[in-house]
């Protein structure tokens, strides 16, 4: 404005009158604060090229790496370890008496058990036997995990902090029980990138057993990117259809104007970056060119017709029902095999307030067969050892039953925050072990606690990453994944 009269930027003059507010402001911040953001942005790395999301940061991993890889099968609802791994004979024995007060005192429960005080003790619905070598105990409800016991790492003082799904799985994947921070698989992907140029550095995929009355509903934040840059985030392939929306060009559009149309979108975005300096336009530009290349891959990835029909045989008889778990698994293996850094698979219905004796068994019989194969498949490929493979929910179920003991149909426990089980295997972990212990009546821990920072310490050291020097800079503090919490558990390390 050197006449005292604005102009756009081609020079010529536009009439006061008819500027928005939001072209004020967007003109106004090119001055001056266009400068101070650029020195920020080129601080903090977020002025470098899209490609640079696929490098990961200057100086990580910062030790050496055990696992590239890693794949979350998260069991939305909370699986009961009292049936499931936890084997308690002193449970057994207490049966319909009432849980000793002892062991619960004031602790707090979900608002459906309220207080703990006098509920009656119930052991668990099916025999357990100690499997393999190592000795593990595991429930005859789990026939094909019981067969790979020793190549399994189980973690059996697992605590947490929350007591409801949402906020419980919220802090395990994120930190925070409250939604907003960068979960997992976004801090894996901000810190290390990608070995796969034409798929996401992170994957999302989510399930849910037919016919199930213990329905958990998928929220976005569970794979969300929070105050990361949202190229970040999760990609979620969808269980029906196109695994990702659009992914085919529509009837008469071939790939070769797809790539004009995009190259022309590209140049005006590279056009509006320069001027405001947002990385979201530069997310934009990098997802734009990244849904490009998965319009050729991602259907090449869901074709299972190449894999041999001894493997899909070791996935079990849903592996080529699209949306199911076993499909999940196996496109999950196939995922890691392209360099997919992350993959998160959620399967929901393990919330079995009054359904141990019922959906509890279809739980087991739809996820049980498929998480072994998927060890079993990655150990014969050569990838188990660069892929670690978690299993687990977002805690455990109450050693006390829910409901009417003399009613078994209708049989249920609570959500338990005090002590939970998960798994492990490959990527770095010692198999064939089992670590902590919850006390005689599987209430609390008894010895060597894991709580849920102290496992996300592990999973990202196991990545070559130092959980305290992976952080970003948000609203004037560093944050990270662990808060400022969490200590490696190298007892777990091989």
């Amino acid at each position: 404005m050197t006449d005292g009269k604005p102009r756009v930027s081609n020079g010529s003059m536009v009439d006061p009158l008819q500027i928005t507010r939001r072209e004020l402001l967007g003109r106004s911040a090119t001055g001056i604060g266009t400068a101070a953001l650029a020195g920020l942005l080129a601080r903090d790395g977020w002025a470098a090229p899209p490609s640079h999301s696929q490098l990961g940061l200057p100086g990580v991993p910062h030790i050496a790496p055990k696992a590239k890889h890693v794949i979350y099968l998260f069991q939305n609802g909370a699986p009961t370890h009292v049936d499931l791994f936890d084997y308690k004979p002193e449970l057994s024995k207490l049966h319909g008496q009432p849980v000793p007060e002892q062991y619960v005192g004031d602790k707090r429960f979900s608002t459906m058990t309220g207080s703990a005080k006098g509920k009656l003790m119930l052991a668990p619905v099916e025999p357990f036997h100690q499997r393999g070598e190592s000795g593990a105990w595991v429930s005859d409800l789990l026939p094909y995990t019981a067969q790979i016991a020793d190549k399994l790492c189980f973690v059996k003082s697992m605590h947490t902090e929350a007591v409801n799904h949402a906020p419980a799985i919220s802090f395990l994947l994120s930190g925070a029980q409250i939604p907003g921070r960068p979960t997992l698989g976004a801090w894996l992907s901000y810190g290390l990138g990608s070995e796969a140029d034409n798929l996401p550095a992170f994957v999302v995929m989510t399930s849910i057993s037919k016919g199930t009355t213990c329905g958990q509903i998928f929220y976005d934040f569970y794979w969300g990117s929070g105050f990361l840059p949202s190229r970040f985030q999760g990609v979620k392939f969808r269980g029906s259809g196109d695994p990702v929306l659009y992914v085919s060009n529509p009837d008469g559009v071939t790939r070769e104007m797809r790539r004009g149309w995009l190259d022309d979108i590209a140049r005006l975005n590279a056009l509006k970056l320069r001027d405001t300096g947002d990385p979201e336009i530069a997310t934009r530009i990098a997802q734009y060119e990244m849904a490009f290349k998965m319009q050729a891959s991602v259907p090449e990835l869901a074709d299972l017709s190449q894999e041999t029909q001894e493997t899909l045989d070791l996935y079990g008889p849903q592996v080529l029902e699209a949306g199911t778990y076993a499909h999940n698994c196996l496109l999950a293996r196939r995922l890691v095999e392209r360099g997919v850094r992350s993959v998160q698979l959620m399967h929901a219905g393990w919330d079995q307030h009054n359904s141990l004796t019922t959906e509890l068994y279809t739980q087991c019989r739809d996820t049980d067969q498929a998480s072994a194969a998927l060890v079993l498949d990655l150990e014969r490929r050569g990838l188990l050892d660069e892929t670690l493979v978690v299993w687990g929910g977002e805690f455990g179920r109450t050693p006390f039953i829910q409901g009417d003991i003399n009613n078994r149909p209708r049989w249920g426990r609570d959500h338990h925050p005090y002590t939970f089980t998960i798994w492990m295997a490959g990527g770095g972990v010692k198999p064939g072990t089992t670590y902590g212990q919850s006390d005689d009546l599987a209430i609390n821990v008894a010895s060597d606690d894991v709580h849920v920072h102290d496992l996300q310490a592990t999973i990202l050291h196991l990545l070559g990453i130092d959980h305290e020097r992976l952080t970003f800079r948000f609203q004037g503090r560093e944050f990270r994944l662990t808060d400022i919490h969490g200590h490696v558990v190298h007892d777990v390390i091989a």
